[in-house]
């Protein structure tokens, strides 16, 4: 069973930074996996933000993109988004998620998902 648990969340003022981290458990070796980062405010549905593929192939989505760094220490099994020139409407919930095969854009997609992590950035 596969586990995640995100740390990393926090206020920080604008163009300030914040790296967010993803402790995965349970994944097995050898078989594809993607991982990654969704959003959520409240009263919108889940969007993604950032994609690992276990190939090293990334994504961002383009409000980020330029911005945000998605990486993973697969010794310690930790992924990490690395968050730069923060904006205010960067304030959200962010939630780390996996899933078994191809990465995708769709949050119903991933079987995983952590207990989410808030990131509130002020003007």
């Amino acid at each position: 069973q596969v586990q995640l648990v995100e740390s990393g969340g926090g206020s920080v003022q604008g163009g300030g930074s914040l790296r967010l981290s993803c402790a995965a458990s349970g994944f097995i070796s050898g078989r594809r996996y993607c991982m990654g980062w969704f959003h959520q405010a409240p009263g919108k549905e889940r969007e993604w933000v950032a994609l690992l593929g276990s190939d090293g192939t990334t994504s961002y989505t383009d409000s980020v993109n330029g911005r945000f760094t998605i990486s993973k220490d697969n010794a310690k099994n930790i992924l990490y988004l690395q968050m730069n020139s923060l904006k205010p409407e960067d304030t959200v919930m962010y939630y780390c998620v996996a899933l078994w095969g191809i990465c995708s854009r769709n949050p119903a997609e991933f079987d995983y998902w952590g207990q989410g992590t808030q990131v509130s950035v002020s003007s």
